[in-house]
């Protein structure tokens, strides 16, 4: 029976467990990488761990989220960042060189390697056929001790690419097409593999598209083979020696299968307030559009802003529309200079930003009130870009020129009639232009020893849950309906992002576009339980979104459906994630009512509980979809209680 490439990556990392699809495994994990905005709350981890020094291959901390210093407590953040790296021998990509996925693509990036990184977009390194997994930054900071990572062995999914694209339809159409196929749940404990002779078309930044945006739809990763155009990319990369083949084999035995003909797809577009509601751009009704963003990790290579630009040339942003391009890396950027295609946006009325993610995650460029606004990057939650009446809705960064220039939804071919065709030619340079300068590498080990960590006045300490107590008797503080992101439980943009490494500060805006009385309610109770509808946690990796409400006394989320990463930040910070056994019941408690479990920490032990609705004089049943290790997590009091217990026991041997 033949392998696929995500079951050979594994065995290549295997320690211990099961290989059967669900089953628990433990795996080694080669590098690690985290952004600003989450990553205070890892090193806080993984200082209160006690280890000197990472024991990954490759460790990186990226500077890249948060760039807009509206107040001392961002820029203080990123002082404690970079002098914990060098503390601690992770890599320190200084801002203004890149976002995270795409630096870390170009420059750190392996065939082959296992990364895990703390933010939910990760997967965008399964370009080179490298197996990434977002992860929260609690899981990164075990990561970076050694200690084998904890996984649910995935169902894989082959997904058979055939055809080519068509001029002015993007790889972005490619994964939206997908998410209008499996939805925003479809690939909850999957690997999406693309394979077939469609692949052979895309070059490696379109396939980070594809990979990045599978996030969208609850996947553990995606991944494309190590094939020709790896090694083209990473040759013009300069790192040809770090190339190897990653192919599946031929006979691979795959859970699913999806055939997809990449020249049948025409332009699509994200709808508000999914990713995967999906339709055809010019068939969506047109509206007045008051922004473009062409940016973020998802898409803005270089043959993305490229083609962007050509849409653009000659042309001009049409009067009501406030038009803006942050390219995902300097690299890119100075390519893109040296080429003309910036004079072609500046020419066009396109405003330049930082290098950074920015407007993506609501730093900067929120949209105005009732505004439409067309992005490129890789979510339309309500709430999304900083302003919750805003619609937002996803395309490619042609599309997104043509929307520009239109002032309504448009395509390239609608701009550029036959001469879209033009667009054809353009492809990734043949040698990129590498300049290491702005990533800081880890000391030597002695050196690193007597480097000082600078926390400045917004750094608090990291809260760590206690161990379940035997009876749970809490009200409900919140009953939420389907669908609520980690964006809604901790909302997003340059003020609320300075706040992450004050926990007391940022839990009083816990949920606070959702329900902004939520804090005061849970800090008045003391100690209380949330009530989810389906996909409870989606989106973003943030595990803020976990600490805030375990703060402010949150007990456990009693859902119909947890998302994959929430549910692993909720485990690691001491929250227990039920599910309805009958999701009927959903409908039968409501918020205040007095819930009470007995015998909790025997209970958990058997993944059944019940619930009793006091006030209602009513019970339940709820489920915990936990591997062995998660319940011994979760009775131990969290990720970082049980981390401590572990390490104690079987010390590593300490390296350097």
């Amino acid at each position: 029976m033949g392998k696929t490439l995500t079951g050979k990556i594994l065995e290549e990392h295997f320690v211990r467990g099961g290989m059967g699809a669900g089953e628990e495994l433990f795996i080694r994990v080669d590098q690690t990488l985290t952004h600003d905005i989450n990553a205070v709350m890892t090193y806080l981890a993984f200082e209160a761990v006690g280890l000197p020094r990472v024991r990954t291959e490759c460790s990186v901390s990226y500077l890249d989220h948060n760039l807009l210093y509206i107040n001392n407590m961002t820029p203080d953040d990123h002082i404690y960042l970079q002098s914990a790296a060098k503390r601690f021998g992770v890599y320190h990509s200084r801002p203004g060189n890149g976002i995270c996925h795409a630096v870390h693509l170009a420059r750190f990036g392996v065939p082959g390697k296992i990364s895990m990184g703390g933010d939910s977009h990760t997967p965008h390194g399964g370009a080179i056929g490298m197996l990434c997994i977002g992860v929260g930054g609690m899981d990164v900071a075990t990561a970076m001790t050694g200690v084998p990572m904890r996984l649910k062995m995935p169902r894989t999914v082959k997904v058979d690419l055939t055809g080519e694209l068509r001029p002015g339809v993007n790889a972005k159409d490619v994964i939206l097409e997908l998410l209008r196929r499996e939805g925003v749940k479809g690939g909850l404990g999957k690997v999406y593999e693309y394979v077939g002779p469609g692949v052979k078309t895309l070059e490696v930044p379109q396939r980070a598209t594809i990979a990045n945006m599978g996030a969208e739809m609850g996947a553990t990763s995606s991944i494309f083979p190590a094939d020709e155009q790896v090694k083209r990319f990473l040759t013009a990369q300069g790192r040809g020696a770090d190339y190897a083949e990653y192919l599946p084999d031929e006979d691979a035995v795959y859970d699913e299968r999806i055939d997809l003909d990449l020249s049948a797809l025409r332009p699509l577009m994200a709808c508000p307030h999914l990713p995967d509601n999906v339709h055809l751009l010019d068939e969506v009704e047109k509206k007045p559009v008051r922004q473009v963003f062409i940016g973020s990790c998802t898409n803005t290579s270089y043959a993305d802003v490229a083609k962007a630009a050509l849409v653009l040339r000659g042309q001009h942003v049409h009067e009501d529309v406030a038009c803006t391009c942050a390219i995902a890396s300097r690299q890119t950027y100075k390519e893109l200079l040296r080429d003309g295609y910036l004079d072609m946006l500046v020419d066009a009325g396109v405003r330049l930003l930082e290098i950074a993610c920015g407007p993506c995650c609501a730093i900067g460029q929120t949209p105005p009130t009732n505004g439409v606004a067309v992005r490129t990057s890789n979510r339309n939650f309500k709430g999304r870009a900083g302003n919750p009446t805003a619609e937002l809705y996803l395309v490619s960064p042609e599309s997104a020129a043509a929307t520009a220039i239109r002032g309504t939804f448009a395509t390239a071919e609608e701009i550029l009639g036959d001469q879209v065709s033009e667009l054809a030619s353009v492809c990734e340079p043949e040698t990129y232009f590498v300049d290491n300068s702005m990533i800081i590498p880890p000391l030597p080990p002695e050196e690193a020893a007597k480097v000082e960590i600078v926390r400045g006045p917004n750094i608090k300490f990291l809260p760590i849950p206690d161990a379940p107590e035997q009876v749970l008797q809490a009200e409900v503080s919140l009953k939420t309906l389907d669908h609520v992101s980690t964006d809604d439980i901790t909302p997003a943009s340059a003020e609320f992002s300075s706040m992450r490494s004050n926990i007391p500060l940022m839990s009083r805006y816990c949920f606070h576009r959702y329900a902004p009385d939520f804090a005061a309610r849970a800090t008045a109770l003391g100690q209380s339980v949330i009530i989810g509808g389906e996909n409870y946690g989606q989106g973003s990796s943030r595990e803020h979104a976990a600490i805030n409400p375990m703060y402010l006394g949150v007990k456990c989320v009693i859902a119909k459906s947890i998302a994959r990463i929430h549910k692993g930040n909720l485990v690691n910070h001491g929250i227990i994630p039920m599910l309805f056994a009958n999701p009927a019941d959903y409908d039968k408690i409501d918020q205040g009512d007095l819930l009470r479990i007995e015998n909790l920490p025997e209970q958990i032990k058997t993944r059944r509980v019940l619930i009793k609705d006091v006030t209602k004089q009513i019970a339940v049943y709820a489920t915990l979809d936990l591997t062995d290790s998660e319940i011994q997590v979760i009775l131990a009091g969290g990720q970082l209680r049980f981390l401590k217990q572990q390490l104690d026991k079987t010390p590593c041997k300490q390296e350097g």
